[in-house]
């Protein structure tokens, strides 16, 4: 059992279930590197447009994070007009949903797994580490 703070105690298996869960659906540098390269993730970049307009990681889809829950429940024919892209299917694997800081990212990777889209991850470092040590 692990001891929690006000809520007695939870067996330690339901807690590694928890972070194991958690773990997967987060994407590190190394990790994002090699998706882009093999072609095996979409990327969305859910800042405004001002802020993807100055720069995003390369070949990204700029969907704002207010937009995002319309955009994920639109015609795929209306999202293609609108995104220039195809809708992602909610069965697809590595849709890597990225902010400046990594809050909205995270926003939009649970807003996204609620929708259906359980490939959703969140690149945790975000723009800012993208930039850092990309850019």
């Amino acid at each position: 059992m692990l001891p929690t703070a006000g809520l007695g105690h939870i067996p330690a298996t339901v807690a590694v279930r928890t972070m194991a869960g958690a773990s997967t659906v987060s994407v590190s540098l190394p990790e994002l590197r090699s998706l882009l390269t093999s072609g095996r993730a979409r990327l969305f970049d859910v800042r405004s447009r001002e802020e993807a307009a100055a720069g995003t990681i390369p070949g990204a889809v700029n969907i704002p994070v207010s937009e995002l829950e319309s955009a994920l429940q639109m015609e795929p024919a209306a999202f293609k007009a609108l995104y220039r892209t195809e809708k992602p299917k909610q069965e697809d694997e590595n849709l890597v949903f990225f902010c400046q800081m990594g809050k909205r990212g995270f926003q939009a990777t649970q807003l996204a797994r609620r929708l259906g889209y359980t490939g959703a991850r969140n690149y945790a470092g975000a723009y800012k580490e993208w930039f850092e040590k990309e850019g």
